[in-house]
């Protein structure tokens, strides 16, 4: 029975959803897990510095391929213990400018996976965030300091902010605690609307960030539709449970035979937008007609 080697940034608590289309995908490609296929779970419960250890790991156990989710970390650190052992990633940021691969059609190496290209739909979230509250002029964008993409989701945000001719205040945050400063500080500038970048940690925090959202009644847009199911306001990026799927249909080829130089990097095409009409009228905001006609779910 072959064996995969899962690696993840966040813990099982917090992706459920997206675990079960990785293994709705390893099905569709002909495997179930303790029936011809065995995996071996590694977490590193948003600690990325565990993560080279727990790669180095799951090489010594010769697993026969690593599904690295959770951002580009478990990517990156999978990449630096095996040449040899295929990895599949699933992912926003662009695996060619972290180095990852030579090219999305051909991969080379050892590495493919599906990305999203995050980066290029963080002006349409700033956009759709500004349509929610159209009388808003103080704007924040919440950023991860530790994402490769930082610098590129800051400058798309300032560039949208500039044709839009509003304020934008970029604020980093890293941990729970510098989170909850970063909410602090927003309510000292008297931030009027929220976008928070997508990234895996933010993912992790998504009740956090819906908490401290709803405590200092900010509105605020995300990146996937679980944090607004977790009552955020609205949503829209792509549909990462299916990502999580197409992964694991990788996967499945690559036990099959075949190589990962030879499987190009697939992009997520499969864009939502999510909006909790619950939690607007919490915030004593009426959502445009344009955005609920415009929205793939309105959650009530």
């Amino acid at each position: 029975m072959p064996v995969i080697g899962f690696l993840s940034s966040v813990g099982p608590a917090d992706a459920p959803t997206l675990l079960a289309a990785f293994h709705k995908g390893l099905g569709e490609a002909g495997y179930f897990e303790n029936k011809n296929v065995a995996i071996e779970y590694r977490w590193a419960e948003n600690k990325n510095d565990r993560l080279p250890a727990l790669a180095r790991d799951l090489v010594e156990h010769h697993v026969a391929a690593i599904a690295a989710f959770g951002g580009p970390a478990p990517s990156l650190a999978a990449k630096a213990v095996t040449s040899a052992i295929p990895i599949v990633f699933r992912f926003g940021e662009d695996p060619v400018l972290l180095g990852l691969v030579a090219s999305l059609n051909k991969p080379g190496g050892n590495i493919t996976g599906v990305a999203s290209l995050s980066v290029e739909t963080g002006s349409k979230r700033l956009e759709l965030i500004h349509q929610m509250v159209p009388g808003a002029n103080s704007f924040a964008a919440l950023v991860n300091p530790a994402s490769p993409e930082q610098e590129a989701h800051a400058r798309e945000w300032e560039k949208a902010a500039g044709a839009l001719g509003i304020r934008l205040l970029v604020l980093n945050a890293s941990s729970a605690r510098e989170i909850e400063e970063a909410f602090a500080i927003m309510a000292q500038q008297k931030i009027e609307a929220l976008v928070a970048a997508p990234d895996a940690f933010y993912f992790a925090q998504r009740h956090q960030l819906v908490a401290l959202a709803a405590r200092y009644r900010i509105p605020a847009i995300y990146h996937v539709r679980e944090t607004v199911e977790a009552g955020g306001l609205m949503s829209y990026g792509p549909n990462i449970a299916d990502g999580y799927r197409l992964a694991g249909v990788y996967l499945g080829r690559i036990l099959k035979g075949e190589k990962p130089t030879d499987l190009p990097v697939q992009q997520s095409t499969r864009f939502e937008m999510v909006v909790n009409r619950k939690t607007a009228k919490a915030l004593g905001l009426d959502v445009p007609t344009t955005l609920l006609v415009a929205a793939d779910e309105v959650i009530e």
